[in-house]
């Protein structure tokens, strides 16, 4: 019937957890790690390096304007002679000395899209990008998620310690009295004493331990103080066959491969267009000197022209960039299946551990309500002269067991259920 009562509690407790956000505490230092951990600052500015790359790609398809300016001394230079009035006279047809000014413009008229292809992987590497900092983002929630928790853990561990030295300490002034009534020997006392020191040095890994954990939230996000008082992480979501598909559609890992499947599409695309033709327009005006009659004097000329260039021989790189483009492609559609087998392991793995702790925490509560009835016998028993101090200490061991366990069981469910919810995507801050 006491079991009975502890599943119906534990049920109901799990609603409750389940109807409830996550603790605003464990938001507000989840988001201030989004802003003080160094790391996505860091991405941030690649999510801008990568937009250059999108302007470096779309400048590609600009048109080129270029001013020039130049000198070049020529000797010898073709010379035409000719007869003139009887007499041969002999002209040069270029000037030894030639100038030049102009204005040089070109443009791609048609690339059969190397352009459009370039800027479009551009993009995708921009997605990925900011895709990158959600993923580091559900990394760095679940860091400080664990934290916080963990910290809770340590101070509902140092104060069952607590109760446990008062209990002792108590224990060893009853003995103290027995002993001068000579009801109890020195050695009972001098037993209890070391038992004491043995339970100060566990309090003290516990505190230091505490300490550390404060660090690492302070290391994360800048704070050093958490409000956490319990394991209040939200209930795991229940529909098992449809965790794989939730995980697919939420968990930025997915986003993140699909994002690599299409640079790799992007590529595969750019590298079946490398060897093809393109035309372009060529354009140009300025001053120069060389034309008749007067070689030597600047003038005004212009040209115009279109080029159509075919490229023939290129060492196969063609073929090879597109068989490594395909190669890459095949890499990351395989990656999805790894990903698949991966993630639905961590599924199984955390619906394992959430119902296996559950059923532990329901004896282990049991457990402790047992083991306090039997400390309570134990400690009257002693009083009365009727027991002994190892009966007493016995039992206190059982109830500190006990306590420590369901504890354990709790944190490790809260665990259990954090890690699920990473699994799948969940956003909860």
């Amino acid at each position: 019937m006491r079991k009975v009562i502890i599943i119906s509690l534990l049920s109901l407790a799990g609603l409750q957890s389940y109807a409830q956000e996550v603790s605003s505490d464990l938001k507000e230092l989840i988001n201030k790690s989004f802003t003080y951990f160094p790391r996505f600052s860091e991405l941030e500015q690649s999510v801008k390096t990568e937009e250059e790359r999108v302007t470096l790609a779309k400048a590609n398809g600009l048109p080129n304007l270029t001013c020039s300016a130049g000198y070049r001394y020529s000797h010898p230079v073709s010379e035409m002679t000719i007869p003139i009035n009887g007499q041969l006279s002999t002209f040069k047809i270029m000037p030894n000395s030639n100038y030049n000014t102009g204005l040089n413009a070109s443009y791609v008229l048609w690339d059969f899209g190397v352009v459009k292809a370039n800027v479009e992987s551009a993009k995708r590497a921009v997605q990925y990008a900011k895709d990158n900092i959600e993923y580091n983002r559900a990394q760095m929630a679940y860091q400080v998620a664990v934290i916080y928790y963990q910290i809770v853990y340590l101070q509902k561990a140092i104060a069952i310690q607590d109760s446990v030295l008062a209990f002792l300490k108590a224990n060893k002034e009853d003995t103290e009295i027995k002993l001068k009534h000579g009801d109890a020997l020195r050695y009972d006392v001098l037993s209890i004493q070391s038992t004491i020191d043995q339970e100060n040095n566990t309090r003290i890994d516990l505190e230091n331990s505490l300490l550390k954990q404060y660090n690492l939230l302070q290391y994360s996000t800048g704070s050093t103080a958490a409000n956490g008082k319990d394991f209040d992480f939200m209930q795991a979501n229940e529909n098992k066959q449809e965790a794989l598909n939730i995980a697919q559609q939420h968990n930025p890992e997915y986003t993140l491969l699909k994002d690599r499947i299409s640079q790799s599409e992007a590529g595969l695309d750019i590298s079946k267009k490398a060897g093809l033709p393109s035309l372009s327009l060529s354009a140009s005006t300025g001053f120069a000197n060389g034309y008749m009659p007067d070689l030597n004097q600047f003038r005004y000329n212009y040209a115009g022209g279109v080029t159509l260039s075919v490229p023939i021989y290129q060492g196969a790189r063609a073929r090879r960039q597109r068989s490594l483009a395909q190669s890459q492609l095949k890499e990351a559609n395989l990656g999805m299946q790894t990903l698949n087998n991966t993630v639905q392991n961590d599924i199984k793995q955390a619906y394992t551990d959430i119902e296996s702790n559950q059923s532990r925490l329901v004896n282990a509560m049991e457990q402790v309500e047992e083991a306090k009835e039997a400390q309570k016998l134990a400690q009257s028993r002693y009083r009365n002269g009727t027991g002994t101090n190892l009966e007493l200490t016995n039992a206190s061991t059982n109830v500190q067991r006990a306590e420590r366990s369901t504890l354990q069981y709790t944190y490790q469910l809260c665990l259990a259920r954090l890690e699920l919810a990473r699994v799948l995507g969940t956003k909860y801050w």
